[in-house]
């Protein structure tokens, strides 16, 4: 069996290739993955080939235009990454008679929900990034019917461009910080990320395929809720700069290019209750985080 690991050498995809190697590859697998440097999927024509050339069982997509408010100035390139691309995977999966894992975010939503978000309510994107992201979800689905759309939210690593990095950053020269607290959400880190969807994979080497009930869109995110003030009051809190002051300010202090939902905390129960596979809260999956980087 082999798997085709794309966006290797982002956030998510660091935290997945080492953990496939260190798990799967043992178990005689086959990984073969792609960073930036080996592979831009906006080249789509080199896309094809090195898909039929690797002869994949399993496409694990990582690979994503996730600066949001520069999206908003560049939406062709925003689109043939996070849409086009998934759809020339998913042919090309199907063609193999392969299966895709793809991920996506709570920006498809327009946040103006007051409870966890299911996987059957209505999208409604109201930036680029979520707008391109969501065409990414149809044509996975559309054109592979042996594939897992992951949903997620407020993804964090010790490595990458992240929230957690910039609160440290900003904490090492400042005594005092403005952050949003009227938005919520789900932290999640890269780490507990990669830690479900190993689950998933194992579960695809055990079963040759996902099953055609079983494919579709699921939630994937650490457990709990949170506002940006308050994940950056943990943040500080456990970190060398304890004594530096959080100060919750409101979304409309902080204007940005792209709109964020107000509210995008998702509801894992189908994840649960499909897979077995629950998240760490996010507070204990932060300190885990933070621990590591010691």
């Amino acid at each position: 069996m082999k798997i085709l690991l794309l966006g290797r050498d982002g956030q998510l995809g660091t935290d997945l290739n080492e953990i496939l190697l260190r798990e799967v590859v043992s178990q005689g697998v086959q990984l073969s993955s792609y960073g930036l440097e080996d592979l831009d999927i906006s080249d789509f024509e080199r896309l094809q080939d090195v898909i039929n050339e690797e002869k994949p069982d399993l496409i694990i997509n990582a690979a994503a235009y996730t600066a949001v408010d520069k999206a908003e100035s560049e939406p062709e390139l925003v689109a043939m990454v996070n849409a086009e691309a998934p759809a020339v995977m998913a042919k090309a999966a199907a063609a193999l008679n392969a299966a895709i894992i793809h991920y996506s975010t709570d920006y498809v939503f327009d946040g103006s929900a007051t409870q966890p978000y299911t996987e059957e309510d209505q999208t409604n994107p109201e930036s680029v990034y979520g707008k391109t992201k969501l065409d990414g979800e149809n044509a996975v689905l559309a054109h592979c019917n042996n594939s897992l759309v992951l949903r997620t939210s407020w993804v964090y690593s010790m490595h990458g461009q992240n929230f957690l990095r910039t609160m440290l950053r900003l904490a090492a020269e400042r005594d005092e910080l403005k952050v949003v607290g009227d938005q919520l959400g789900s932290p999640t880190t890269t780490g507990a990320l990669a830690d479900a969807t190993l689950k998933l994979v194992q579960y695809f080497i055990i079963n040759g395929k996902f099953a055609d009930e079983l494919s579709g869109v699921y939630h994937m995110t650490c457990g709990g809720q949170a506002s940006w003030c308050e994940f950056a009051r943990a943040i500080i809190a456990a970190s060398e700069f304890s004594d530096t002051r959080v100060v919750d300010i409101t979304t409309a202090d902080y204007p940005t290019a792209a709109k964020r939902p107000a509210y995008s905390v998702l509801s894992n129960k189908k994840l649960h209750d499909t897979f077995g596979i629950r998240l760490p809260d996010w507070e204990t999956a932060l300190g885990q985080c933070m621990k590591k980087s010691d």
